[in-house]
């Protein structure tokens, strides 16, 4: 079934939607529930769950910048491209299929999650899910996190396939 521009824009809206309010809801429910409690271990410490405030990006990088820097480095400038490739994602709507389109919502929507928590938070994003066996785990991470991740992988699959 091939699906109209339109509803390709609005199922790519939709999902946006969906998954940034997952990541504020896992996030609050993050700092509801594990802000200043020990760490929760489940399936044999496969899965840890505790409630850090990150200021820096991915794995704490710049974590120790100036506020100004940033808050422009990883707020501002993280901001207007996002905002450059939501409008690059919807003008290719008509141009893909909803399966082509879908690693951009999941990679914006990720995006978007995390720079509202450095709005709210002043600069701090809230990471509450480590993976691992024994000693090799992933850094903390949170579900904007696992959307921009997911995103990426399926354009890698999509790139793969043609």
């Amino acid at each position: 079934m091939i699906m109209k521009t339109k509803n390709k824009i609005v199922a790519f809206c939709l999902v946006c939607f969906v998954c940034i309010g997952c990541d504020r809801a896992t996030k609050g429910f993050a700092k509801l529930h594990l802000k200043d409690k020990p760490a929760q271990s489940y399936f044999h410490n496969t899965v840890r769950l505790e409630y850090v405030e990150n200021t820096g990006a991915f794995l704490s990088f710049g974590e120790n910048w100036p506020h100004a820097v940033s808050f422009w480095a990883l707020s501002i400038f993280p901001l207007l491209f996002l905002s450059g490739f939501f409008v690059y994602a919807v003008s290719k709507a008509k141009d893909v299929n909803f399966f082509e389109l879908l690693p951009f919502a999941f990679i914006f929507s990720g995006g978007v999650g995390n720079i509202v928590d450095r709005i709210l938070y002043d600069r701090h994003v809230i990471d509450f899910m480590n993976l691992g066996i024994v000693n090799l785990r992933t850094g903390i991470f949170n579900f904007a996190d696992i959307c921009v991740t997911t995103g990426v992988l399926l354009l890698m699959v999509n790139s793969l396939k043609k």
